[in-house]
């Protein structure tokens, strides 16, 4: 349960950048995912952050590379 709707735990933050959890756990691990709070046990992803890793993975085609920001 949620009690900050500036953060998210996993099962919110894959719903919100449209993947799932297993995904962005494993991302956790390899890296090149959003940022992310470790509260003791939880994993919280901040809603700013994942806004920015969506942004940042930005692509007019498949050949681009993210796009630059503005």
């Amino acid at each position: 349960m949620n009690t900050n709707s500036d953060y998210l735990d996993t099962r919110s933050a894959a719903t919100f950048v449209s993947m799932g959890e297993s995904t962005l756990e494993k991302l956790r691990l390899t890296g090149g995912g959003p940022s992310y709070c470790k509260v003791g046990r939880r994993v919280l992803y901040e809603v700013a952050d994942l806004r920015a890793w969506l942004a940042a993975s930005k692509r007019r085609s498949t050949s681009d590379r993210a796009l630059e920001a503005a």
